[in-house]
């Protein structure tokens, strides 16, 4: 199986930071998943690269940005989303090299990118602090300010959908950033910083840094030039990125995935729920933080239910991204290793539906495919149960009542997501108030992935809030002013 090439040929990708395009003493090879093979070399940056970057976003932000009208950022916002929407093709080819998602939802991911600076250049206009009418004798009103210079640690599963979500309200808000992309997928961060800067966003406003995690990744994250530190990812390596912030008493944002439950009653609507649950835990392959990876279904409906989506997965287009079949590779070989071991745990405990290895029709190559996976019975203590796969692996369990679909639902680490499918208006409410999770869709799952929705977990999953109007408070700290008022002729 061969995966189509791209038009152009790939330069040596570089840091940028200011204008200048850094290359280092040293490179990586950046592979596409669906072959196994190099697409690019890119620079392989450190503790010096990410020193140059912290000062020169610190430049700027001291020089021009934090002293910006909010109408001059919400412009250069709006322009860096029209010129991600002018080149939305090639971002997305350069996605789909990166990842081996299908092109048509690297196309998505673009449309969604441009959609995060839109939505923010609106939001600029509108950070506003409050009046304090209660404090006696004075003037007392708030002010959102920036806090400065922010880093942001993407992930390889959507890089130009994060980095979006990430900058764009770090920008509005008035910081400058210093981006630094995963290793497996650093092709349109990259790209996209060189994009704002063709925009005319200022010199030194976002920098781009890639490199390995425990190389260039732990340098920002410890480093003492950030005021604020936003990561999405796993949560060992979460776990290191707050530890390192708190050295500096730095504040951080954290998403660190889920293990996201769909909930069915019996008067769900099969036409509308089954394709979308398959979707959910199929879509790029399962590396999704919010995936759709348990099911939960009530006993009258259990076997019906598993019956239909063995065939819906039965069903599915394996290739190369760039083909766009229904399902692409993972990112990885580790990461391949990583989801049949946990396949390997399953066949322990559970019932193997379908899939549940390599698939050989079509030969997949040197590409790094894992078949779609569903498992019924499922303990409610197996590890598919509990712990996040990342990969395109099901789990289904049973139920018998709407408390114990609340119990289980609730009874993992994470708390990312949910989703109920149900026709009765109060149970959906009732379980909307049980659900302890940052986010519950009900007879539906992501919202079309609507940038206006506050993303963000409970429990383990992290803390904090991007997305929606939520995520400016993010980048910005409140100061609190109270003047005092004398009452005329009485000095006092």
């Amino acid at each position: 199986m061969t995966a189509p090439t791209m038009t152009r040929p790939l330069p040596l990708q570089r840091a940028l930071i200011g204008t200048a395009r850094i290359q280092t003493g040293e490179e990586f090879n950046d592979l596409d998943p669906s072959t196994g093979r190099p697409c690019a070399r890119v620079a392989r940056c450190g503790a010096g690269e990410i020193d140059l970057a912290v000062e020169s976003a610190r430049n700027a932000f001291e020089g021009r940005w934090r002293h910006s009208a909010p109408a001059d950022r919400a412009a250069a916002c709006r322009r860096i989303g029209a010129i991600l929407r002018a080149h939305r093709q090639e971002l997305a080819e350069l996605e789909t090299l990166d990842t081996g998602k299908p092109i048509s939802q690297a196309l998505t991911d673009a449309d969604v990118a441009a959609r995060y600076f839109e939505f923010y250049a609106g939001c600029a206009e509108a950070l506003f602090g409050s009046t304090l009418f209660s404090v006696p004798d004075s003037f007392a009103y708030t002010v959102a300010e920036p806090y400065g210079v922010c880093g942001h640690i993407v992930p390889w599963n959507y890089p130009i959908q994060v980095a979006a979500r990430t900058i764009a309200p770090a920008l509005a808000a008035g910081n400058t950033c210093v981006l630094k992309p995963a290793e497996e997928a650093p092709l349109t961060c990259i790209r996209l910083a060189e994009l704002a800067l063709e925009a005319d966003l200022p010199p030194g406003v976002l920098n781009v840094v890639p490199g390995y995690g425990t190389e260039a990744g732990a340098a920002l994250a410890g480093h003492s030039g950030i005021d604020h530190l936003a990561f999405t990812g796993s949560r060992v390596v979460g776990q290191l990125v707050m530890t390192a912030a708190a050295r500096n008493i730095v504040p951080v944002t954290l998403e660190l995935g889920g293990k996201s439950p769909h909930i069915v009653f019996p008067d769900f609507d099969p036409g509308q729920t089954l394709p979308l649950i398959a979707a959910s835990i199929v879509e790029h392959a399962g590396q999704n933080c919010s995936a759709g990876s348990r099911l939960l279904v009530h006993e009258s409906v259990h076997r019906s239910v598993a019956a239909a989506l063995a065939e819906i997965f039965g069903g599915l287009r394996i290739g190369p991204g760039m083909a766009d079949p229904d399902i692409g590779p993972v990112i990885s070989e580790k990461q391949r290793q990583r989801v049949l071991g946990y396949v390997e745990q399953g066949r322990l405990d559970s019932h193997l539906v379908i899939g549940g290895g390599i698939p050989r029709d079509p030969d997949p190559g040197n590409g790094f495919f894992v078949q779609p996976t569903i498992f019924d019975d499922v303990p409610v203590h197996s590890p598919i149960a509990q712990e996040e796969i990342f990969g395109p692996v099901l789990s289904i369990s049973g139920f018998s009542d709407a408390h114990e679909a609340a119990e289980l639902a609730n009874g993992t680490s994470y708390g990312l997501s949910a989703g109920v499918w149900t026709k009765d208006v109060g149970l959906a409410h009732w379980m909307i108030r049980e659900l302890r999770t940052g986010q519950v869709f009900v007879n539906n799952f992501h919202a079309a992935g609507a940038v206006e929705l506050p993303f963000g977990g409970y429990k383990k999953s992290g803390f904090g809030r991007e997305k929606g109007y939520e995520a400016l408070r993010e980048y910005t700290q409140c100061k609190a002013v109270a003047i005092r008022i004398e009452t005329p002729g009485t000095g006092t």
